[in-house]
Order: structure tokens, then C-alpha cells, then sequence
């Protein structure tokens, strides 16, 4: 069975999760420069099976667009056109910044280590793909 992969796209930086083949578990993959995602992504793709991507979708607590929410849709225009075949959900990333932090302290990693900021997109990305397989597994569709 081939792989999901979560996008946690910023700016400058983005990070990746994906999960094991059997669909079950979401492991950080890795933190990438955002300028150089495309070309990550399509070597990526050529060496392990990716069956479909979900990206967070920053939004306010009122459910609009937060500030990021541009550069998010301009990434996926550019996903799309890019791996077309490759069906792309959108998934509301809503404190998975702050439950990353929150689960570095709980984890036990030393506070040197929390502020490199990679972590935490990677941490991100790995939520965004765990709360995907969780609706996934009931039944419940994203865009």
C-alpha cells in the first residue's frame, strides 16, 4: 500500500510527515527549505509510492483564512499543477503549532532542541497527517 504525505507549509520552511505503508502510523520525514519543495517532493515521489497528500490549511479561530493562508493556496495551485494525478485534501491546522510545542516538553526534549524551529514543523506535519488518518478511519472526508 502506498504512503499518505502531510505538507505543514510556511514561508520559509516546511514540514513533512508521512506515513508507514500499511497506512496505520504518521513519522516525521523532514524539514525542507519551501523554495525547494517541488523538487523534494518529485525526488520523493520516485522512490516510495505516495497515494495521496493532505496540507494544513492555516485558519483564525473564527474558521477564515489566517495571514499564511495565501502562500498555502499558491503552493497548492502549484502541487496541483505539478503532481495533477496526486489527490491533495486540506486539513485545518489550528494549534498544531502549539500542540507540537506541547508535545516536545511532554516528550522530554531539552528546551535547545524545541527552539530549532524545524522541529516543530515536522511535529506539525505529523499531527495535520495523524487527525487526517483519524477522520479517514471514520469515514469523515476532507476537501
Amino acid at each position: 500500500m502506498p504512503r499518505i504525505i502531510a505538507i505543514d507549509y510556511g514561508t520559509k520552511r516546511t514540514g513533512l510527515a508521512v506515513t508507514d505503508p500499511l497506512q496505520i502510523i504518521a513519522t516525521a520525514l523532514d524539514t525542507v527549505d519551501s523554495a525547494q519543495l517541488i523538487p523534494y517532493l518529485k525526488s520523493y515521489f520516485e522512490k516510495e509510492a505516495v497515494s495521496e497528500a493532505v496540507i494544513g490549511m492555516p485558519k483564525k479561530l473564527d474558521n477564515t483564512d489566517s495571514s499564511n493562508a495565501a502562500a498555502v493556496r499558491s503552493f497548492i495551485a502549484q502541487f496541483k499543477k505539478t503532481f495533477s494525478q496526486m489527490p491533495l485534501h486540506e486539513a485545518d491546522e489550528r494549534f498544531t503549532s502549539s500542540m507540537a510545542q506541547q508535545a516536545m516538553i511532554i516528550g522530554g526534549m531539552k528546551k535547545k532542541d524545541r527552539q530549532v524551529k524545524g522541529h516543530v514543523d515536522k511535529i506539525s506535519a505529523v499531527l495535520i497527517l495523524q487527525d487526517f488518518l483519524q477522520a479517514k478511519s471514520r469515514g469523515i472526508s476532507s476537501s
